[in-house]
């Protein structure tokens, strides 16, 4: 079992004094050199994980971080305030690790809600446990569920994230659509030769069900560094999958800074291009790698240890807890979540890297040491 890091998250990043300075008199929320706003906020509640999934952890697990690094309930709801009182923030997502291992989940969220009454916030998911918790976060105030769902089989569930929990993890899902945590979004990660050929099956399941799926592209993002361009299953290649059984349309409604790609989906003719009957529903594709969306991001993320990060691939993180534990007021918390925001990269890069992407810095943390 991984063991705590003693004194981690002590690092304090990039200080407040090597952070470019914004143009004086610019106090307009979390804008960037570029132009961008920064109003979806994702933060991370725990490094800790049940799963360990080959695209994010190694099967031994990591160093977890120790207690007293990771952010309290009350200074979570600090740090959320001043984000949409003082920042803009418009939504909030809850992430990890895995959300449903904190034991103050509930408290978390019912005091976010009492704050911020008319606020979204969402939480994704392994869904591991979720069938027992579902109702009490519907009740606390949570507005929705994002689910991580890979397979449907029980085997390849198991071989990718080295747990046999898929009966759990439905059981979840069914869990959160019962108790009103829509519309319930699954989000499935395609690996070469694993779970690709499987894209279609998890389509259909997801339609019948009222579920909204988003097939993402396997990031550099996993602590073993074992990810390669050429071994990824890109954006074209899933729309290829799919459309062996389906006929995909773009979404009529405006992306509006979403990272998935949304499709309406019909069933295709057998051996025709033309697509037959109603849509059936629609499907998002997360294309972070071949199709980047960077020119239109709208988020900023805190780790768990209450480290700003303007990008998900940044290798540059701005401490906001330690200046909280030091006495900060809000508007000092403010100005420094701003500075950190104003070097946010123009784009991550990948897109025009070799297939092997060697000129692309992968960063040290992992997806579940920063929260997506």
């Amino acid at each position: 079992m991984p063991q705590p890091r003693e004194g981690a998250g002590s690092d304090p990043g990039v200080s407040a004094l090597s952070l470019p300075s914004r143009p004086a008199g610019m106090t307009a929320g979390l804008m960037d050199r570029y132009g961008r706003r920064a109003t979806d906020m994702r933060l991370s509640l725990t490094d800790k994980c049940n799963l360990r999934c080959t695209y994010c952890m190694p099967a031994e697990g990591l160093e977890w971080l120790a207690k007293q690094a990771v952010m309290s309930a009350e200074e979570i709801v600090r740090i959320v305030r001043v984000g949409v009182d003082m920042l803009g923030v418009r939504e909030l997502r809850l992430t990890g690790g895995e959300p449903l291992v904190r034991a103050d989940l509930l408290d978390i969220i019912a005091a976010l809600r009492q704050a911020h009454p008319e606020l979204p916030i969402s939480m994704t998911t392994n869904a591991v446990g979720l069938d027992k918790k579902a109702a009490g976060l519907k009740a606390a105030g949570l507005s929705r569920i994002n689910v991580s769902l890979d397979s449907l089989h029980e085997e390849t569930f198991t071989k990718l994230t080295r747990r046999p929990f898929l009966g759990k993890v439905l059981a979840g899902v069914d869990a959160a659509w019962a108790a009103g945590l829509g519309p319930v979004k699954l989000n499935a990660v395609l690996m070469r030769g694993i779970n690709d050929a499987e894209s279609p099956s998890l389509l259909a399941w997801a339609l019948d069900r009222g579920y909204e799926l988003r097939f993402i592209e396997q990031m550099p993002l996993d602590a073993d560094h074992g990810w390669t361009r050429r071994n990824m299953i890109t954006a074209a290649e899933i729309r290829e999958l799919l459309s062996v059984d389906y006929v995909l349309s773009t979404d009529p409604r405006d992306r509006d800074g979403a990272p998935a790609e949304r499709f309406e989906v019909r069933r295709r003719v057998p051996g025709s291009a033309e697509a037959a009957g109603p849509v059936l529903g629609t499907v998002g594709i997360i294309a972070s790698v071949t199709e980047p969306f960077c020119s239109d991001c709208r988020r900023t993320r805190i780790t768990a240890e209450g480290k700003i990060m303007s990008c998900l691939f940044s290798r540059e993180e701005v401490d906001l807890l330690g200046l909280l534990r030091e006495g900060a007021t809000d508007q000092q918390l403010a100005e420094r979540w701003q500075d950190a925001m104003w070097i946010k990269p123009k784009a991550h890069g990948m897109d025009h890297v070799g297939l092997d992407a060697p000129d692309f810095v992968q960063p040290d943390r992992s997806m579940s040491a920063i929260g997506g």
